[in-house]
């Protein structure tokens, strides 16, 4: 058994605590942007809008991941208490929400340069588990996300919320939804039957919300929303809809030509 008993913030800087979960989001975005223009991108005109198009993906992320929290999992607090909508900093971030921001800020930079937006689609897959997995650690350090109750041995007492032990399942994710995603999807890549833009992206999303869902019997659910039909939680219902939108995206590139 391991005692969790991390401080969240990382450090200070007079009085602005630095978090790790903001260190999570800042380094996955730098290395995923460095990975990309460095190994990734071949053809030199995407290679010239892709710092341009950070900025969408930086404004995707923060807003669809906290609206897609105020929306999907804690609206009726959020209506009582409308300004702290915009403390991000207090935590409370959808990672569905943050996946529909991306999507629709690059529909809306691709569109503005005449470009097939599963190009860039693409590309944001292939690094995406890169922040998935320092979000999964960040979490963990954090006390938050954490599993259901357990007696395995390798289960973590997370002090900060009660003197039970649980389920890692941060770190399962992180091993899931982080490491291996990413050598998946990067040895799929490879393979020229999927070099057609919207075939990653469409492996992103079934694989993710595959290992999202398995996951999800780890984790302890929501408070606030507890389990829904047939005892499953909001993130494996969520999850099943990414799942068939990723089938949907196979099926219709497989179909194409």
């Amino acid at each position: 058994m391991f005692i969790n008993n991390f401080d969240p913030v990382a450090f200070q800087i007079f009085s602005l605590e630095i978090r790790w979960y903001s260190l999570a989001y800042i380094f996955g975005i730098i290395f995923g942007w460095i990975y990309c223009k460095k190994k990734l991108i071949k053809d030199p005109k995407i290679l010239n809008l892709f710092d341009d198009l950070l900025t969408y993906i930086i404004i995707g992320i923060i807003l669809g991941g906290r609206l897609g929290y105020v929306l999907f999992y804690n609206f009726n607090y959020f209506l009582k208490n409308f300004t702290e909508i915009f403390m991000i900093w207090n935590g409370g971030m959808s990672f569905h929400g943050g996946i529909l921001g991306v999507i629709i800020g690059t529909v809306v930079f691709a569109n503005k340069h005449k470009i097939s937006s599963l190009i860039f689609l693409d590309l944001i897959s292939l690094v995406a588990p890169i922040g998935i997995f320092l979000g999964r650690i960040a979490n963990f350090i954090n006390s938050e996300l954490y599993g259901r109750e357990t007696d395995v041995a390798w289960s973590v007492k997370f002090l900060l919320v009660d003197n039970i032990p649980r389920h890692p399942s941060q770190l399962y994710e992180a091993v899931f939804e982080g490491l291996i995603l990413f050598f998946l999807l990067s040895h799929l890549s490879k393979n020229e039957r999927f070099k057609k833009p919207g075939f990653i992206s469409a492996f992103f999303l079934i694989i993710y919300s595959f290992f999202r869902f398995i996951m999800e019997f780890f984790r302890a659910p929501d408070y606030q929303i507890g389990y829904l039909a047939y005892q499953l939680t909001f993130g494996q219902i969520i999850s099943i809809v990414f799942f068939f939108l990723g089938i949907f995206l196979y099926l219709l590139k497989r179909n194409e030509d």
